[in-house]
């Protein structure tokens, strides 16, 4: 099959995925099952990569609270993000509010300084020094940050059983993972070691080909649940940074920058166009063709201010008609 048929391929089943409710609506926020696991999540993963760093610690607490208070309860993070800060700061507000039995907590190792990598040794002090300051005594998704081709594949898995085995991890899941090492990761899994029950990868309107190349085909083969990473591409398809005046003088808008195109600024205007249509923030538009996309249950997305959290957790509420779906497909394609 080539590149292009399997692009046409997924977004076929993205339209046909948006005229079916894949949701679990109780008494409660609507939720969507990471498959082979028990978890549970909002359709919207806070990115924390902001605490510690561009948000200060009232800001992230705020952006916590607001999340919280509109049904959030799957919160993404990593050992690396502001150094660790977003750990801390995620810890304190677990403790503080009482909602880690609320929570599903997802955090990423391999990319810290004083934990590099994932050799055995790597790993399990990683995952300690995750759990102290997370405060908690068990991580519900653990990911390898990146891939470590220095180190056997299975030698990083047996370490992960022994955390399992010990109940401070509870699943586990790959970001930024070739198609390859995927399924090589899942025919160990076949003797008995933990297997990947999700994929994050970069993933976005303006950003298609790295996941749809082969990555999205393994995981639909695996039932690997999708959690796009920057799924507003740095802000961008929330429409915060339009102009170069726009991204000047802020991090976030330094790498936002890239998009900055007429190609991207096309795709822009579609979602302004849909989400005009709608009543809805852009952020919500691009979210929420992302939620329709094949094996994707929770996309990652932060917010600088408590106030902005509404428009990301808004996207599981939108229900994008066939013909919106197929203008964006249109409009992105790679």
């Amino acid at each position: 099959m080539t590149r292009q048929a399997v692009s046409s391929s997924l977004d076929a089943m993205a339209i046909d995925r948006s005229e079916q409710d894949e949701t679990t609506v109780g008494a409660g926020p609507v939720r969507r099952r990471i498959a082979g696991t028990d978890l549970c999540v909002h359709p919207l993963a806070l990115g924390c990569n902001a605490f510690g760093w561009t948000a200060s610690n009232e800001a992230s607490l705020a952006i916590l609270d607001a999340h919280h208070d509109l049904g959030g309860n799957f919160l993404d993070t990593a050992d690396s993000f502001a150094a660790g800060r977003s750990e801390v700061i995620i810890g304190s507000w677990l403790r503080s509010r009482g909602t880690r039995a609320d929570t599903v907590l997802a955090t990423k190792i391999g990319h810290n300084l004083d934990n590099p990598g994932l050799t055995q040794r790597s790993i399990v002090a990683a995952v300690e020094a995750s759990l102290v300051r997370l405060g908690t005594d068990y991580l519900d998704l653990l990911y390898f940050h990146f891939d470590d081709k220095t180190v056997n594949l299975e030698e990083s898995l047996v370490a992960v059983d022994a955390l399992v085995r010990a109940g401070k991890v509870r699943y586990l899941g790959a970001s930024n993972f070739s198609a390859e090492r995927l399924m090589e990761a899942r025919v160990l899994s076949a003797l008995g070691l933990p297997k990947f029950v999700a994929a994050e990868t970069p993933y976005n309107l303006v950003h298609r080909a790295e996941l749809e190349k082969d990555v999205a085909v393994v995981a639909r083969a695996q039932d690997l649940a999708i959690m796009p990473g920057f799924a507003l591409a740095h802000g961008f398809l929330a429409g915060a940074f339009r102009t170069k005046a726009d991204a000047a003088g802020t991090a976030r808008g330094q790498l936002a920058a890239v998009y900055l195109n007429r190609r991207s600024l096309r795709v822009l205007s579609v979602v302004d166009r849909i989400a005009a249509a709608h009543t809805a923030a852009p952020a919500s538009i691009a979210l929420a063709w992302l939620l329709a996309r094949p094996n994707v249950v929770a996309p990652v997305a932060g917010a600088g201010r408590g106030d902005q959290v509404l428009s990301l957790v808004a996207a599981a509420g939108i229900r994008l008609g066939r013909n919106d779906l197929i203008d964006l497909d249109r409009v992105s394609a790679h």
